[in-house]
């Protein structure tokens, strides 16, 4: 049975539309979900949650409609969407008892071990936390009511490299006990240290959905001077891009032999630079 399953999933605006976007989770599984600014991301983690209202589509959380079945499943699942603000100059224990009366799971016990990890103060307020100890909160938040699915918006936005380190830690702990974690995030190093999956959306498609290193194995970079590709190779070369020294472009895997030039390995960053880009 799959954790989460999207289908054709649509949502229109006047300038921008949702375009059958379907995936599916599987229990246990970390899947980091990509795109630039505006591709759709929040949009759709939004629409999976009737946080906006889908024009079309479907949506299924443990073999079971979302639109059916809405209070029980929200019981099942952790959400922390970017951009949701606290009352700013009311203390996190105040914050934590209004929020723990919407779950029938609460675990005190796990939400004081994360206070404790993130060395967060309950007697605090917001207005006195760094960005990075809001996230932490947030995630203490989420983390605490024995969530079975985490969907998760930019998750390490604003967290220092360590910190950033300890969440992905964090997470895949969490896969390891049969948790799945759906998060967006635009650090794709990220999701080189412990996502299993991507999903890539693009001007609100989907254009990629594979295991992250099948799909970062079928891509390679090239770098060479100007003048010294021809041009029916060009026509091979995904984003040619200007570089230090002369330019570089992506390849699919099995055109390495058609090239006469330094070839290196892609990166999740490398891929996704060179697909968004669309001119010299």
């Amino acid at each position: 049975m799959n954790v989460l399953e999207v289908k054709n999933l649509c949502k229109n605006y006047r300038d921008f539309s949702l375009k059958n976007v379907s995936f599916s989770l599987k229990p246990g599984e970390i899947t980091g979900f990509i795109g630039r600014n505006g591709a759709g991301k929040t949009t759709t983690l939004k629409s999976l949650l009737n946080f906006v209202h889908p024009t079309d589509g479907e949506v299924k959380f443990f073999d079971k409609s979302f639109a059916d079945n809405e209070f029980d499943i929200k019981q099942r699942i952790a959400f922390l969407l970017g951009g949701v603000n606290y009352y700013l100059n009311k203390k996190l224990k105040i914050i934590t008892n209004v929020t723990k009366s919407f779950y029938q799971n609460w675990d005190n016990k796990t939400y004081e071990q994360y206070m404790r990890q993130f060395n967060l103060d309950e007697n605090k307020t917001p207005f006195q936390l760094s960005e990075g100890m809001k996230v932490k909160y947030s995630l203490t938040l989420a983390l605490s009511h024995n969530a079975e699915l985490l969907i998760l918006d930019e998750p390490t936005s604003g967290l220092d490299p360590v910190s950033r380190d300890e969440i992905l830690e964090i997470l895949m702990n969490l896969a390891d006990k049969g948790i799945t974690v759906l998060f967006s995030t635009h650090i794709t190093s990220d999701l080189e240290k412990c996502a299993d999956n991507i999903i890539y959306i693009k001007n609100g498609e989907i254009i990629a959905k594979d295991n992250i290193d099948s799909f970062t194995d079928s891509y390679k970079v090239i770098e060479f001077e100007e003048n010294s590709i021809s041009e029916d190779l060009k026509n091979k070369i995904i984003g040619l891009k200007r570089a230090k020294k002369g330019y570089t472009g992506l390849i699919k895997g099995e055109n390495k032999p058609l090239f006469n030039c330094a070839c290196t390995d892609a990166t999740l960053e490398d891929i996704m630079v060179h697909i968004e880009k669309d001119e010299l």
